[in-house]
């Protein structure tokens, strides 16, 4: 595995011999991997190779599945988040996740967006954060009228976006996406990459896309996965996207970006 990425700038999420099990199959093996702050890291790879359940490890998403544990280490600001005195849910307050298919509420808009701060304990008038997170979210003024209405009267790059709302009500430091736009149409797609580079200024987002085209203009590192003859997921490299796009180090990494498999 080789990597390019800047040693020199301090990682928020740190991944130290990551390896990811259902039961007795490995489906992740030995990822070591810094997340800089502040930057978007896409992470792309043919289907099966892990790139799923390497994400949903860095907000401990992959404790709802039965029989998945992790070894190795994944510290967040420092701090390992799969210490026995660490709690899952406020690890997610931090750590927010926008998964593929769009999954508002079937609530209002306003409630959709409020629900994470109602249920993190904020009472009262909560206007002013949710107008706040649907403007962060670029939907402000296209639902700023009709905040009763069902989240679920939105079109799709709409709802996407209502979730990212929802997602950033909570302020957390972290988003991260799981394929986000693979159910939009081209001009939500460039709605929601606008959006992405805009929150990166706040936020760092961490995106999993089987969109070369998509890596290559959002991200500003790439992380490319593969699979062994184990067909466990392994990283084979990591490091700005110029460069992995450019001139990848790795054989298979030039293989699959330029769609000779995957």
């Amino acid at each position: 595995m080789s990597t390019t990425q800047n040693q020199t700038i301090p990682s928020i999420i740190d991944a130290e011999d990551l390896s990811i099990f259902y039961g007795n199959f490995r489906a992740v093996k030995n990822v070591f991997m810094k997340i800089n702050p502040n930057k978007i890291t896409a992470i792309i790879g043919p289907s099966g190779c892990g790139k799923s359940t390497v994400l949903r490890s860095f907000n401990r998403m992959n404790d709802f599945i039965p029989n998945c544990h992790v070894t190795g280490q994944i510290t967040f600001q420092g701090h390992n988040i799969y210490a026995d005195d660490v709690d899952p849910v406020q690890v997610r307050q931090r750590i927010g996740m926008v998964f593929q298919k769009p999954n508002p509420f079937p609530k209002s808009i306003f409630d959709n967006v409020a629900w994470g701060l109602r249920i993190n304990g904020m009472k009262g008038d909560l206007s002013e954060p949710v107008e706040q997170a649907l403007r962060q979210a670029a939907l402000w003024d296209e639902v700023k009228d009709h905040l009763k209405k069902s989240g679920l009267s939105l079109s799709g790059g709409q709802q996407q976006r209502l979730c990212i709302a929802r997602a950033l009500a909570v302020k957390p430091d972290i988003i991260l996406m799981d394929e986000p736009c693979s159910a939009l149409d081209p001009i939500a797609t460039l709605k929601i990459e606008d959006l992405m580079r805009e929150l990166s200024k706040d936020y760092t987002i961490i995106i999993v896309t089987h969109n070369m085209q998509q890596a290559a203009r959002a991200s500003d590192y790439t992380a490319f996965f593969t699979m062994d003859s184990d067909r466990a997921g392994l990283m084979v490299e990591y490091g700005e996207t110029s460069h992995i796009f450019t001139n990848p180090h790795d054989k298979r990494t030039e293989d699959y970006i330029t769609g000779r498999y995957g």
